[in-house]
């Protein structure tokens, strides 16, 4: 049913209408937002009612403001309770809104902002007296309606922007933006920008209007030509933004546009000429300062200079460079001047622009200056033609000879005294006026002072000019090796197995030269077949292949020989130039080996061998007999005195001999012979094998390990006609002795060889005891203790 604002006489029962009623906005009405039920009693659902949103304008000034009443169908059965829910009521934002709960008028309160809140969606109720829901919830929507309140705003209160000069018109320089709080669909947002002041830096400088700004965007842009930064270096501009499309409100702002430099100002000479000196000799100095100015931004590329020389500097003797500060250049001296060669230098500068020059700038040449230089004489030092002086020399240098000469001069033209500083050797003599150095004596590479063959030494001139200046410089001599030492062989003596061909086996010789390269190794070894039989049948030299070859071989025997002692010649040649060699005897005891290549002890070789020991274990065996003889002779005699029974009345040291026997007593180590034949002798033992000493004269007691009662053999008795026949007599005399039964047992010491004749000693022949037929009684040494046990038995007669 349709209502108006005031409530109706209560009909007694009103047709089932249904009604809308649209009322413009801001004048209150009557909703029914619920269903209608029929006349007939029965119930049918209609349509909901279509509730537009309620229109209210902010900031009204009339409140509270009755907005729209709401009725309920149920108001004709009973009394009825209007409620309402939702933001703006009991929700925050709360208390904007209230209800009538007998009538159903909605209020505002208090006056609405739209920037605040757009719009409110509220809930309405219709409930009875006892709070029973008489209807469902209805949903009512509340809109603000916009006004213009709200004045735009600029996003900054400064703007800075950018522009290069001589910009054409319509350059973009910058954008400047606003906003507007009001509704955008409005016309209360709709903005409009606007330059309404500009005002150049510095001052007054330009009057025309440069700048335009598009009133929709807010992008600025030249409009005229002019911007020079020469002139002026920027521009504040009053920027204005209003709404309603630039009816309406408005705001201020500011933007500072800056005008950049371009290079288009080139660098000039200020002035472009100069005139400097500068002291011969002296390096990296400043002589002066050259000036450009440049109108262009300083401190930036387009007013940074850089200065070359581009004419009278062949030599490289001058250099300028740039200051940073003042960009002015400063001329220097690179490499030292000479007054004696050159007085004055004129020099041509040029002047450019770190960064290129822009395609605006004018199309002048290049600035360009002249500096003249003028060179200052002072006294100058001598020199050397050559530092360090090289000489390279034979250690082996004749004193006398020259070694250097015409070694310095004088700039000046001034007498020259020459000096030696240092020659910790006295090596060197030096001419004081010419400089001519000469050897003093020769040179030996070993000295301390000499380092890897060079030898350093100082040398001073001074002029004789006022003042005296000295120059030092070094003198390196260089020597070269000479050929001036033999090399040396060792070891002199050693062992070798007496088995040929075996790999191992053999005696390891060295060799060392006191020369340094390329005179000493390699060396070349050598058995000289002209040096002894040996040499050419028995010996042979091999390399070796894991130790050096330059410089080492070994001896080793070419068939099987017989144990004993060998007298090997060897020669030894360096590689020098000449060469030098030097023949060395090496003393060779050839032994028998084991299986492990090496010699068997010397009691194992003794006893194992039907052959003599060496001559160095025969000369201990000797010595050792020559010991105990010597106690024996004591023992005797003192068994002479206590023994008075004894068989014969004849002792150890009595016999039927009338030589004194210590006329027959000699040393070992001998030689044996008449003084005839004493030099003989020595060449013979040089190159023979010992084997048994055996005595000369004499009956000896017999060899328990040989059958008894065998003959001797024949041993040679006639002296050698000639020495050359010594070798085989040597030979004859080793034969029968090692075939002998009647030898002395193997630890007595014989001698075989030929004594020559005419000696003067007597025989050592068991100290006489051939005188005794061998019937001697030796009991009475198993007295003396242990050690002389074993001497009774070898000499029991039984």
């Amino acid at each position: 049913m349709c209502s108006s604002t005031s409530e109706p006489p209560p009909p007694p029962r009103p047709p089932p209408l249904s009604c809308s009623l649209f009322v413009p906005d801001l004048n209150p009405v009557v909703l029914y937002p619920w269903r209608q039920r029929s006349s007939g009693g029965l119930s049918r659902v209609k349509r909901d009612w279509i509730i537009p949103p309620i229109r209210v304008l902010e900031n009204s000034k009339q409140v509270p403001e009755n907005l729209v009443q709401i009725k309920s169908d149920k108001i004709f059965t009973g009394e009825v309770i209007y409620k309402l829910e939702g933001p703006g009521v009991d929700q925050d934002p709360k208390d904007l809104f209230e209800i009538d709960d007998k009538t159903g008028w909605i209020r505002s309160m208090i006056p609405l902002d739209r920037e605040k809140n757009r719009s409110f969606t509220l809930k309405a109720f219709a409930l009875s007296p006892s709070g029973e829901r008489l209807e469902n919830p209805s949903t009512i929507e509340i809109v603000v309606l916009d006004q213009n309140d709200n004045r735009p705003n600029f996003s900054q209160k400064e703007f800075a922007g950018s522009v290069s000069e001589f910009s054409v018109p319509g350059t973009s320089v910058m954008s400047v933006t606003a906003t507007d709080a009001d509704d955008p669909t409005t016309d209360n947002a709709i903005l409009s920008y606007s330059i309404i002041g500009q005002e150049s830096i510095p001052p007054l400088r330009i009057n025309k209007t440069m700048f335009g700004i598009n009133n929709e965007t807010g992008a600025i842009y030249t409009r005229d030509v002019g911007l020079d930064w020469e002139v002026v270096k920027g521009f504040r501009l009053t920027l204005q933004v209003a709404d309603m499309s630039g009816m309406g409100l408005t705001s201020l702002a500011n933007a500072v546009i800056h005008v950049t430099d371009i290079n288009n100002n080139p660098p000039r000479f200020s002035p472009d000429l100069y005139t400097m000196s500068a002291v011969e000799n002296k390096v990296d100095f400043v002589i002066g300062w050259v000036n450009a100015t440049d109108n262009d931004e300083p401190g930036t590329g387009n007013w940074e200079t850089k200065y070359t020389i581009a004419k009278g500097n062949p030599s490289r003797n001058f250099a300028i460079r740039t200051d940073p500060v003042t960009n002015e250049g400063i001329l220097s001296v690179l490499k030292a001047l000479d007054y004696e060669t050159q007085e004055v230098y004129t020099l041509t500068l040029t002047v450019e622009n770190v960064n290129p020059l822009s395609i605006k700038a004018p199309k002048d040449p290049v600035s360009s200056a002249t500096v003249v230089v003028t060179v200052v004489n002072e006294n100058e030092a001598p020199r050397f033609n050559k530092d360090p002086i090289e000489i390279v020399v034979l250690e082996s240098v004749e004193p006398g000879t020259v070694l250097a000469s015409n070694i310095a001069y004088d700039p000046d033209n001034a007498k020259l005294k020459y000096d030696i500083l240092r020659d910790p050797e006295g090596w060197l003599i030096i001419n004081h006026e010419t400089g001519e150095i000469t050897a003093r004596k020769p040179f030996n590479v070993r000295s301390p002072h000499v380092k890897n063959n060079i030898y350093n030494a100082v040398i001073r001139v001074t002029d004789t000019d006022a003042g005296g200046i000295s120059t030092t410089a070094s003198l390196v001599i260089t020597l070269r090796e000479t050929n001036d030492f033999f090399p040396q062989l060792f070891p002199l003596m050693g062992t070798v197995c007496s088995e040929s061909g075996r790999e191992t086996s053999g005696l390891f010789l060295s060799a060392v030269d006191v020369d340094l390269p390329p005179h000493a190794e390699p060396f070349t070894f050598q058995l000289p077949c002209r040096m002894g039989l040996w040499n050419s049948m028995l010996c042979l030299l091999i390399p070796t292949p894991s130790l050096s070859p330059e410089t080492h071989a070994v001896l080793r025997p070419l068939v099987e020989l017989e144990t004993g002692e060998y007298a090997v010649t060897v020669l030894v040649t360096d590689s020098g130039t000449p060469s030098l060699g030097a023949y060395a005897q090496v003393n060779v005891t050839l032994c028998p080996c084991g299986k492990d290549s090496e010699c068997k002890t010397e009691a194992a070789a003794i006893f194992g061998t039907r052959v003599g020991v060496s001559f160095i274990a025969l000369l201990v065996i000797m010595a050792s007999i020559a010991l105990l003889l010597l106690l024996l002779l004591l023992a005797v005699a003192v068994g002479n005195c206590r023994r008075h029974h004894m068989k014969k009345g004849e002792g150890l040291l009595v016999g039927e001999s009338d030589e004194d026997i210590r006329d027959n007593v000699l040393n070992y180590d001998e030689q044996g012979g008449g003084e005839e034949d004493e030099v003989r002798q020595h060449n013979m033992l040089q190159l023979a094998e010992p084997s048994y000493l055996v005595t000369s004269s004499g009956k000896q007691p017999l060899r328990k390990d040989y059958p008894d009662n065998l003959p001797s053999p024949s041993y040679p008795r006639k002296p050698p006609a000639v020495p050359t026949d010594i070798e085989d007599f040597i030979n004859d005399g080793l034969e029968a002795a090692d075939h002998d039964p009647n030898v002395p047992p193997y630890d007595t010491a014989l001698i075989y060889d030929y004594e020559g004749d005419g000696s003067l000693a007597g025989s050592l022949s068991s100290i006489a005891s051939a005188s005794s037929d061998g019937d001697q009684d030796y009991d009475y040494l198993n007295d003396w203790g242990p050690r002389f046990k074993k001497l009774a038995n070898m000499y029991d007669p039984r």
